[in-house]
């Protein structure tokens, strides 16, 4: 009996110490997002600089989509999601001097925030929602990838510059 006791206390250490891990994991990304870069400014700082200055141009309908969209994002997640592709879409349409924001915004931010390995998913939503994405093709190759590390507000000009 002492034998299986031991082995349990065992086993839930190791699985403390790899949820530990997984957690640490987690909050040292969240850590890199909040350092400063050579601007003296974040990754989040800029994203709620944008989302802030660009909040009068969203409307309920532009609201109500993004809101949409993010659903396939697990519930855990699904703020930040929303926040992070809100900040790219926001930046967007500032950079384009627009009145509001419109499908052609949220689908450049939408495509260019979600990281690569989503587009699966994201593709299938937006099926769903009956939008084509075909005109936005070749915005696929600016999105996020974990492997490059390049900020989501670095493809500004690829993307202002492109042919409509």
């Amino acid at each position: 009996m002492n034998d299986i006791i031991m082995w349990l206390i065992a086993l839930w250490t190791f699985v403390m110490v790899g949820l530990m891990f997984i957690g640490g994991y987690f909050m040292f990304r969240k850590f890199l997002k909040r350092m400063p870069k050579e601007d003296g400014y974040s990754e989040l700082d800029w994203q709620g600089h944008y989302i802030d200055r660009a909040l009068p141009l969203w409307n309920k309908d532009a609201r109500n989509l993004l809101n949409e969209l993010v659903t396939p994002v697990p519930e855990l997640f699904r703020d930040v999601a929303k926040e992070r592709i809100a900040g790219r879409i926001s930046k967007i349409a500032l950079d384009e001097g627009a009145n509001d924001i419109t499908l052609d915004h949220i689908m450049k931010g939408y495509i260019i925030a979600t990281p690569k390995r989503d587009h699966k998913f994201m593709k299938k939503k937006l099926n769903a929602l009956d939008i084509d994405y075909k005109p936005y093709e070749d915005l696929f190759q600016y999105a996020d990838d974990e492997k490059q590390k390049f900020s989501i507000f670095e493809q500004t000009e690829k993307i202002s510059s492109r042919s409509k």
